[in-house]
């Protein structure tokens, strides 16, 4: 738990996004299955935070490591809690809304809208190549969402919530950068916690409701693998670039379809397997381009 400021070390943010990757898919299905026997949105969201801090505080306890909470960027602690806060509410109620697939595959723009936040907040200037990448990639999600289609396991609601889940990912991988400069991944997860703590205990009364034993097990399982997803994922960002690292959360499409077929049974529509490949090569291409773009800035950088 030492140590504070990022060192790139890429083999290692592309070995935790991997386990991010099938946690994340994991958390998916854990989290439809709960709420398929009665859990409440609010009541994840709240167990899944109350679990995360008291593991994380009590560890940080345990091995005396409560000196990597001290921060001088309480602001920035707080805005990264709000917006996480708000983007768990869209990814949780995506998964819920839309069959497991489907929800996983719209996470994959995230790197469209990273784009797009790149242009409108860091000013950056967007190629033929990105710009390519977003119009293919947008492509893909019109024949995932299918236009017209009579069946409603795949809602125009849904696919909104679930690209609104997306941009606030994207957004929020920018926070966690950031914060990685100066702070321990313990320290980030720990106030993204910690912070939201008291609205939730106030909300919490409103959603309440009696479970069975079984949708109990499933609310503490989401709330434990949501825990490891939020600690993999932060030190992900904390060893190597958004930009290429997501490119590793691709393979939580084949976790979620294998979820969906042996624990949902439904199997991926076609539609799926014509639109999932348009996304993920639309991402994939934007990852090239960082990388050459990131490349070719240290190379000028070095060159004085």
């Amino acid at each position: 738990m030492d140590g504070s400021i990022a060192r790139p070390r890429p083999f290692l943010a592309l070995g935790l996004r991997l386990l991010t990757a099938f946690a994340l898919a994991t958390m998916g299905m854990l989290v439809k299955l709960a709420g398929e026997n009665g859990a409440h949105l609010v009541e994840l969201i709240f167990w899944r935070q109350a679990v995360t801090f008291a593991l994380i505080g009590g560890g940080l306890v345990l091995f005396r490591q409560t000196a990597i909470l001290r921060t001088k960027r309480p602001k920035s602690h707080l805005v990264r809690a709000i917006m996480g806060i708000t983007g768990m509410f869209f990814v949780y109620g995506a998964v819920m809304l839309l069959p497991l697939a489907e929800a996983t595959t719209l996470s994959f723009t995230a790197p469209f809208f990273a784009v797009v936040i790149a242009v409108v907040f860091f000013g950056e200037r967007v190629g033929k190549y990105r710009s390519l990448a977003v119009v293919l990639g947008f492509a893909g999600v019109v024949i995932v969402m299918q236009p017209g289609r009579e069946a409603a396991d795949v809602s125009l609601w849904g696919v909104t919530v679930a690209l609104i889940a997306a941009a606030m990912v994207s957004l929020i991988s920018f926070q966690i950068q950031d914060l990685n400069k100066t702070e321990n991944p313990w320290s980030i997860v720990f106030w993204f916690t910690a912070l939201p703590g008291p609205l939730h205990a106030v909300a919490l009364p409103f959603f309440w409701a009696a479970h069975d034993q079984w949708t109990w097990t499933l609310i503490m399982a989401t709330a434990v693998t949501g825990g490891i997803v939020q600690i993999l994922l932060t030190s992900s960002l904390r060893f190597g670039s958004a930009a290429v690292i997501l490119l590793m959360d691709y393979t939580s499409l084949l976790w979620a379809t294998w979820y969906g077929y042996t624990i949902f049974d439904r199997a991926a529509p076609a539609t799926l397997a014509l639109g999932a490949p348009l996304i993920v090569g639309a991402g994939a291409l934007i990852a090239y381009r960082e990388r050459l773009l990131a490349q070719k800035r240290r190379a000028e950088a070095e060159g004085g």
